[in-house]
């Protein structure tokens, strides 16, 4: 016990890979303060994955994939464990109506879609479609299209794949994974994000058309005038907590 205190005296925080029982494709290298409880490293965790903290159980494996302990112990400080950089979470959701159950945050196809003819749309009253045709009706002008394929290209003259970043609003951080058209979305460029958290909207995968890789609901495809990039360090939810 008493060595395990002084690793977490003379350390100050290691790198461990994270897994998920439920979310196959989820793998993250995760940064954890030794001195952190496992209550506050489930809570850091449930922010990246969407498995809530009384639902998670943690495993602690070394870098041969041998299982070190279970960090059943809320209280108990991450170091007295002694993980080392290279170690892996494994996160097991216990909740079987948890979001991360089903698949269908890696399989979208497996969500249940509600589906009108156009045929039926057609007739309803009220609808977009039908303002649209009113409005058009009335002043053709204002609905003729207006956005280019060129547009907004300029904005993306700095930004590089690569480059970490926050976009607006809520000024929500990332790395930078795509730059250019996407068709399936409006005409001009797009900037694809990877949030550092579980902020976005899908995997990369938009429409039918996979722009980039990450986790899931770790993705977004915003305008370039959205995007600023520079030095965005990851922000780590403790530091806060810290005098």
């Amino acid at each position: 016990m008493a060595s395990r205190l002084q690793k977490i005296e003379g350390d100050d925080s290691v790198l461990l890979r994270v897994t998920h029982s439920n979310l196959k494709s989820f793998s993250s290298d995760v940064r954890f303060s030794l001195q952190t409880t496992v209550e506050s490293v489930k809570d850091k965790l449930w922010r990246k994955c969407g498995t809530s903290v009384n639902s998670m159980l943690l495993e602690l494996y070394d870098d041969s994939n041998a299982k070190i302990s279970d960090l059943s112990d809320n209280s108990t400080p991450l170091g007295f464990y002694s993980p080392f950089d290279g170690y892996r979470i494994h996160v097991i959701d216990l909740d079987p109506s948890s979001v991360t159950s089903g698949g269908w945050l890696e399989d979208t196809s497996l969500v249940e879609k509600y589906k009108i003819s156009d045929e039926d749309y057609q007739k309803r009253q009220g609808t977009y479609r039908k303002f649209r045709e009113k409005m058009a009706s009335q002043n053709p002008s204002a609905f003729e299209p207006k956005i280019t394929d060129n547009y907004m290209e300029d904005l993306c003259a700095n930004i590089k794949v690569g480059d970490r970043c926050e976009v607006e609003p809520g000024a929500k951080r990332g790395v930078v994974k795509f730059i250019g058209r996407a068709e399936s979305l409006a005409p001009g460029f797009w900037v694809g994000v990877q949030y550092d958290e579980p902020l976005g909207k899908h995997d990369g995968l938009v429409k039918g058309t996979r722009y980039f890789e990450c986790p899931p609901l770790h993705g977004a495809m915003v305008r370039p005038e959205k995007v600023k990039v520079g030095d965005f360090p990851e922000r780590d939810p403790f530091e806060e907590d810290e005098i």
